[in-house]
């Protein structure tokens, strides 16, 4: 890890324990995910400790703590994702890629995730991947866009 990304990050920060989840955020911005390293760093910065930490920033679904594949792929499982089938292409990605909700593939090329909502209702069921959202998506539809991953 970069010795000055956390210097770098703390300078604009005064430590006090109300500053954690901006703290958590650019981390986050900084390397993709929220490394047990950063959870130390941050912890002797704000003088609170790594539970805390843990506790705070799993309540929020934004933080990840595992490095994030190349590519990721977001399912949306709003309520109207879910009622048109959102968790049946969820059922697919995970069937496909062997993985669950928030891990990435052992090669690091994808990972997945499970959104509350992305924003686009009208178009479910919605997956996102990278930037790109794809609206009514069909689970059959998924599975071809998945056979050519590697265009990714």
């Amino acid at each position: 890890m970069n010795e000055e990304l956390y210097p770098s990050i703390f300078s604009q920060f005064k430590g006090e324990e109300g500053e954690l989840i901006t703290i958590l955020l650019r981390v986050q911005e900084a390397i993709g995910y929220i490394s047990q390293e950063a959870v130390k760093r941050i912890s002797q910065f704000l003088k609170i400790s790594e539970n805390q930490i843990y506790g705070v920033a799993s309540f929020f679904s934004r933080f990840r703590f595992d490095e994030p594949g190349k590519i990721s792929i977001k399912v949306c499982m709003g309520t109207a994702c879910h009622v048109h089938g959102g968790s049946l292409l969820a059922d697919a990605v995970g069937w496909d890629l062997g993985i669950t909700y928030g891990q990435a593939t052992p090669d690091k090329r994808f990972d997945f995730q499970r959104a509350n909502c992305l924003g686009s209702c009208t178009l479910a069921p919605v997956v996102q991947i990278n930037d790109k959202i794809q609206g009514r998506v069909l689970v059959t539809e998924l599975k071809e866009t998945m056979k050519h991953r590697e265009e990714f």
